[in-house]
């Protein structure tokens, strides 16, 4: 589409807080277009009532809030999860597979409206600029994309609150009364960026931290729970079976409570700058310890390796945008291909700030007693490691031959 071509109706993912409300006036401004705005509810936990009351104190028309946290969660975090994927060792992407979701929805809106463009809140600065557009095109390569960070002035969080207050917009303030700092939730995670978190070398006060109670001040107590897996997702919580979100909500309530999930990191952005992030993924780091303890008993050893080498790049993908490429559709085939045994039961101990898997049983168990025991068997005949030893150790003895 040329850049030249009149807009007339832009969708905007718009959440209600500073930046999306900004924008909203900015895209009227601007390009003199009907905004249309949607608001995914993905088990943020805000009010999504105030973001439909300020869109149309904004004189919007058409507006979007829909419920999604069962199609988030079913179809983005669990086959997510099935590969155990953490970005750089840590971090459990609960930003990243957001927006591949987001992104659809807002393509399908921008059809059925008859809209021109789409439009995110994200910086140039930032990883979600290249999520939501890698997706826009992914799925509608003529679509038009605006990103206002890219293209007005309002540079810095001082001038989008001049902005604001010139235009009336109301601005929500934080716990100490100021303008917020960077913060991104939904039923995964929270995710918390900007001013004094911008230094790597202060520790976060606490009153950043929004879904997880301090592991000091956890429970003396520890919270045992059992999860159910089938074909590698969850199913149920103490026998109990839940829906996705249900089971990821339930998850997050006793890992909050206990101090699970918490995390400082700095990343490497796409961009190619560091960044750091605070991170709370309290029922993702319960969850991910109980895939992995599942797994242990129910995957075979090649199979296991090989998505531990595979985990990397398929994190990566995620993380960089590349949701809807058909390299991450072909690994999320080869990783559920192996999770079809993956079913069975595991205990995990929760206590001020840890999970630790402390049991694990499946009907599709490899794990033989009669092979392992130290007791005596009649099943494995422990001279043929011998053999065995000596093949494996022929390269090493020529190279050291004399």
């Amino acid at each position: 589409m040329s850049k030249d071509k009149k807009i007339n109706k832009v969708v905007l993912a718009y959440s209600g807080g500073l930046d999306t409300s900004v924008i909203l006036k900015w895209l009227e401004e601007k390009y003199e277009c009907e905004v249309v705005t949607f608001t995914a509810d993905l088990g943020q936990g805000a009010e999504l009532d105030d973001a439909k009351e300020k869109a149309k104190s904004h004189g919007v028309k058409e507006i979007f809030i829909e419920d999604l946290r069962e199609d988030f969660v079913k179809n983005y975090v669990f086959p997510m999860f099935r590969a155990n994927t953490l970005y750089e060792g840590k971090y459990l992407l609960g930003t990243a597979i957001a927006r591949p979701l987001i992104a659809k929805r807002q393509i399908e809106i921008a059809h059925e409206v008859g809209a021109d463009a789409v439009c995110h809140g994200a910086t140039g600065k930032g990883n979600d600029q290249v999520r939501f557009e890698l997706a826009y095109y992914g799925l509608d390569s003529n679509i038009k994309v605006i990103a206002p960070w890219r293209e007005w002035d309002l540079n810095s969080r001082t001038k989008l609150i001049d902005f604001a207050e010139k235009h009336q917009i109301i601005i929500m303030k934080d716990k100490r009364g100021e303008a917020p700092f960077s913060v991104d939730a939904n039923l995964l995670h929270t995710s918390s960026e900007g001013k004094l978190l911008e230094d790597p070398s202060i520790e976060c006060p606490e009153d950043v931290y929004q879904r997880t109670i301090s592991p000091e001040k956890a429970p003396d107590k520890p919270t045992y729970i059992e999860i159910g897996f089938l074909e590698g997702d969850p199913i149920s919580i103490d026998g109990e079976k839940l829906s996705p979100a249900e089971i990821l909500t339930k998850l997050n309530r006793i890992g909050g409570e206990n101090g699970v999930g918490r995390l400082d990191f700095v990343e490497n952005r796409s961009v190619g700058m560091k960044s750091r992030g605070i991170y709370e993924t309290p029922g993702g780091t319960i969850l991910l310890e109980a895939h992995r303890g599942i797994e242990q008993i129910t995957l075979d050893r090649e199979a296991c390796h090989l998505k531990d080498e595979i985990m990397p790049k398929y994190a990566e993908l995620i993380y960089n945008g590349y949701w809807f490429s058909l390299e991450r559709r072909m690994l999320q085939k080869l990783i559920d291909e192996s999770q079809k045994n993956v079913s069975g039961e595991v205990r995990v101990k929760i206590y001020k700030g840890s999970a630790v898997v402390v049991g694990r049983s499946s009907k599709q168990s490899l794990y033989s007693l009669e092979h392992v025991t130290f007791e005596e068997d009649s099943v494995y005949d422990q001279t043929d490691a011998e053999g065995f030893i000596k093949i494996n150790a022929l390269r090493l003895r020529l190279s050291n031959k004399d």
